[in-house]
């Protein structure tokens, strides 16, 4: 009887403006209670990661993201007064901006920002920007920075053209090593330069105490640094500077952000598990997945708007949940896969596979009652184009419960800087929740640190490579030079195709192709 499960499972908050239905999650009745055990000990754990206890031992460190928009639970003074004096920070320095105290060398404006970051330190500030952002009347117009792609770096810059005198740089990086965010404040450097301009005078950092971009910062005199702790991890840094600062200067409410954040945070730090939507979640994702990753999570927001949000979660819930390893040392191959577009576009996308192909998934509809600010005009007889929407999204739902597809269904009033904070908080919490259900250490990244490593080694071989090259003074075939350069014959070839392909090396085609020469 599906209204009397909607009628049991149902979870509603009218202060926050969320609902959570998970009634088309088939768990048994007696689910929730056989779980009540494993829950309890995953509240008692955030209570103690939120009081401060080391959570990450890999690096000695404490996990503190929810202290961002409630500094009082921060475990010292330092902390505390470190949290509200950024944020104090970030609402002068922007309201500066805004005012013309603040202005490029030569007394412009600023009307344009470019952000440079890569993963957690651009992904949570797109969202924002994407979900927030008024495009003609916000305070500053936001690009990104986001990949070490000279193609892309190129399209963002030919798109700010002659504004580059009018645009300021914030640079985010805790370490200051990290290569990619490294490589865009060079070539926006470069940029800058190539146009006659003061670089030092429009960039701004957001970095870790004694970092190589702090250095760097404090040499050249650039305009502002403001803190990156090394208690937030990158993916749950959005409500930090790193997020506040660039949202603040597109002119978005911050203070919005982190009350409603810091709503979220006080409902889901309830005990009771019916009444904590993050407990509920995470309890869906367990049974749905087997609590081993069983299935993926498919997002679907029924809004432009959070177009972005599934990208955003795929970082926070994969990069999170993606283990090779338990909290023991055991092989456990543990993560849920995450994907996902927007309604209705995905009618036309992949609904048809949801629908009748492999059933490796589990939905999540995102649902938001008000359609946009002002009134809607007609498409048909006291039918909108928000009508059409709502009907493809209850359509769809139904659609994929008629083929035994489960689905999680979020609601929330609108998409406004308070429900932002809202979905962001309570994904946080979800993840940290879950992370303790299935024995695993959320808040470390040992995967990433290894693709970083291969890549450092890639570009070492490079560099051999060349040298080999001209060295040997003639044209040289893949499997020599591997050879020579004791490197994998098939790693040795695709880098000498990047750099023929670039003008760094000459290529001369032969057949079979592996016969293929390079010389300088």
């Amino acid at each position: 009887m599906p209204w009397d499960r909607f009628k049991k499972y149902y979870y509603t908050n009218s202060a926050l403006g969320f609902s959570l239905d998970v009634s088309r999650i088939p768990f048994p009745d007696d689910f929730l209670e056989r779980m009540e055990p494993a829950m309890q000990s995953a509240f008692l754990a955030m209570a103690a990661l939120e009081g401060g206890a080391i959570a990450n031992p890999d690096e000695n460190r404490m996990v503190g993201h929810y202290w961002l928009r409630n500094a009082a639970l921060a475990p010292s003074d330092d902390l505390r007064e470190s949290i509200t004096g950024t944020v104090k920070q970030i609402r002068e320095f922007a309201a500066a901006v805004h005012t013309g105290k603040i202005t490029a060398p030569g007394g412009k404006r600023f009307s344009q920002l470019l952000v440079v970051g890569i993963g957690g330190s651009a992904l949570g500030p797109q969202l924002v920007n994407h979900a927030l952002g008024q495009p003609g009347s916000d305070r500053m117009a936001v690009w990104f920075f986001d990949n070490t792609d000279p193609d892309g770096m190129d399209y963002v810059l030919a798109g700010l053209g002659e504004k580059l005198a009018e645009t300021l740089v914030v640079v985010i990086s805790k370490s200051g090593g990290t290569v990619e965010t490294r490589n865009g404040m060079l070539e926006a450097t470069a940029a800058f330069k190539a146009a006659g301009l003061n670089h030092a005078g429009h960039f701004v950092a957001v970095t870790g105490a004694g970092s190589k971009l702090e250095d760097v910062a404090k040499a050249e005199k650039w305009l502002e640094r403001f803190p990156m702790w090394d208690w937030v991890g990158g993916r749950t840094s959005e409500l930090c500077a790193v997020g506040l600062l660039p949202a603040a200067l597109q002119g978005i409410d911050i203070d919005a952000m982190l009350a409603g954040a810091a709503a979220m945070d006080r409902v889901t730090r309830g005990t009771v598990t019916r009444e904590n939507p993050a407990a509920l979640l995470a309890l869906m994702w367990h049974f749905a997945t087997d609590g081993r990753g069983a299935k993926d999570m498919v997002v679907l927001p029924y809004k432009d708007r959070l177009l972005l949000f599934s990208r955003y979660l795929q970082q926070l819930v994969m990069e999170s949940l993606g283990k090779e390893m338990d909290l023991q040392g055991k092989v456990v191959n543990q993560g849920i896969a995450v994907y996902g577009n927007k309604g209705s576009t995905d009618q036309h996308a992949y609904v048809q596979q949801l629908r009748e192909g492999v059933n490796n998934f589990f939905a999540t509809f995102i649902e938001v009652l008000k359609d946009r600010a002002g009134s809607s005009m007609a498409v048909e007889s006291n039918v909108t184009t928000g009508d059409y929407l709502q009907g493809f999204y209850l359509g769809t739902r139904d659609a994929l419960s008629e083929k035994d597809r489960w689905s999680i269904t979020l609601t929330i009033d609108e998409v406004s800087p308070r429900t932002l904070g809202i979905l962001i908080a309570l994904y946080e919490r979800v993840v940290g929740f879950y992370a303790t259900l299935v024995g695993i250490n959320a808040y470390h990244q040992p995967g990433v640190e290894a693709g970083k490593k291969a890549a450092t080694g890639v570009i070492a071989l490079q560099r051999k490579l060349l040298v080999a090259l001209r060295a040997a003074g003639s044209p040289q075939t893949v499997e020599s030079l591997a050879s020579c350069t004791s490197s994998d014959p098939e790693l040795a070839f695709k880098v000498l195709e990047h750099l023929a392909a670039n003008g760094v090396v000459r290529k001369t085609a032969q057949t079979p192709w592996h016969r293929s020469t390079y010389g300088c």
